[in-house]
């Protein structure tokens, strides 16, 4: 193979440049361990009582959800929220099975339930929620996917953070219920616990920037009112909502101790298309805010600085899946002396050690804080995820590349669910 030195440098620059951006994401998972390890926890608002809660609605975005809305809206039904302080909309969006069906069964039995069906408009999650904003009588939006079980305590713990006039959006922890399903859930359930337990409540903790994430969580009707709703062009509307908020000088709160219980995708090819879906909406988030973030007056340096490391997290493995074809191309072109001395030590170190497996240790401090420690017996089958996501997670980067340059609009993929016909149970 014939290449020219300027090829070759820019080969050895990446990989330089590679080994560094790991060096910092390992950095980062530390710092976050450590600090959900050892130092002070910051409270939630979980303690505080309060008669004179808000009025609250419930939305639930439902497409052909006809295995799962007994499940959720039942659960709903057993709140301890006041019942005349709550009023729940599922969201019929397009529907094709028995959906609506249920729905207006419910609607009949229960006053505080009244369905929204669409059949016209766009399609999709954040058009439902617009849609469905416009009839709600509560000044805060709780939002639930319909695979969601969520506690009796959940509405009051997540509606209480409001009492705070500077908070914006609050976010509850989500939980795989069907973990024994296989293979895959086990180790779903090891990332969730990861997420939630270590990074999420970190950044809490640090007062950095912990993300809504769409679902267990809840906002002010207002603000997303006053702006024009979701951005129906978005898929993660839940990440755009919450740059949306921290720039414009919102809190956004993490309560970890309300859990909520979803349904994992219990197939692979199911969870390849949901975490390209993910890549994809956050990219396209990435590349919207990533300057509205430089220049948000109401935002530290140290909170900017994780708004970019948040934005960035789904560009890291596609920088790592183009730093393994620059590696290997090295190898073969015999320039791999990138460094002399200790100094590649360090790289190659940072690279093997603290780069590839950064995750795990946040994954296993959250199951030992959990109570869980004989999950991590499969912290080393996390690999396998790691090239999975990184082709996929990569296919997303491009879509949201390709959306952004053409202004394409992206299609709303539904997750495909997997409950028996009778509530609460699983495969």
């Amino acid at each position: 193979m014939v290449t020219t030195p300027y090829v070759i440098t820019f080969l050895k620059f990446y990989f330089i440049f590679t080994v560094i951006v790991m060096i910092l994401f390992a950095i980062r998972h530390f710092i976050f361990t450590f600090n959900r390890m050892y130092c002070e926890q910051k409270l939630y608002y979980q303690d505080i009582i309060d008669s004179d809660l808000p009025f609250i609605t419930v939305l639930i975005p439902m497409h052909n959800e006809e295995k799962v809305a007994h499940g959720v809206l039942d659960a709903l039904l057993e709140s301890d929220y006041p019942v005349e302080k709550f009023e729940v909309i599922p969201i019929n969006d397009f529907s094709e099975d028995g959906t609506k069906e249920i729905l207006e069964d419910y609607a009949v039995r229960y006053g505080n339930i009244h369905p929204l069906h669409r059949n016209s408009g766009e399609r999709g999650k954040p058009a439902a929620l617009n849609k469905a904003m416009e009839m709600a009588q509560g000044e805060i939006i709780v939002v639930f996917d319909a695979d969601y079980l969520p506690g009796k305590g959940l509405l009051k713990n997540l509606s209480t953070a409001f009492l705070d006039p500077e908070v914006g959006s609050v976010m509850g922890r989500v939980v795989p219920v069907n973990t024994k399903a296989n293979f895959l859930t086990r180790l779903l359930d090891l990332e969730r616990s990861g997420g939630y337990q270590v990074d999420q409540q970190a950044r809490y903790n640090l007062n950095l920037i912990p993300q809504y994430g769409g679902t267990v969580g809840g906002y002010r009707k207002d603000l997303m009112m006053g702006t024009d709703g979701f951005n129906t062009k978005i898929l993660a509307e839940d990440t755009e909502l919450t740059y949306r908020l921290f720039c414009s000088g919102w809190k956004v709160l993490y309560a970890n101790s309300a859990e909520c219980y979803e349904e994992a995708p219990e197939a692979w090819h199911i969870r390849a298309r949901q975490i390209a879906r993910w890549s994809r909406g956050h990219n396209e988030v990435m590349f919207r805010y990533v300057w509205k973030l430089v220049k948000s007056k109401y935002l530290s340096f140290w909170q900017k600085l994780d708004g970019m490391f948040l934005l960035f997290i789904y560009m890291m493995p596609v920088i790592l899946f183009f730093g393994l074809i620059d590696s290997i191309l090295l190898f073969f072109l015999d320039e791999m002396d990138i460094l002399e001395g200790w100094w590649v030590l360090l790289f190659l170190g940072a690279y093997n050690t603290f780069g590839n497996f950064a995750p795990f240790y946040q994954v296993g401090t959250a199951n030992v804080i959990d109570g869980s420690r004989e999950r991590i017996l499969l912290l080393p089958y996390l690999a396998f995820n790691f090239y999975f996501y990184l082709w996929f997670i990569t296919k997303g980067f491009f879509n949201a590349l390709v959306d952004v340059l053409t202004r394409r609009e992206a299609k709303w993929q539904k997750t495909e669910r997997f409950r028996k016909e009778k509530p609460g149970e699983f495969t």
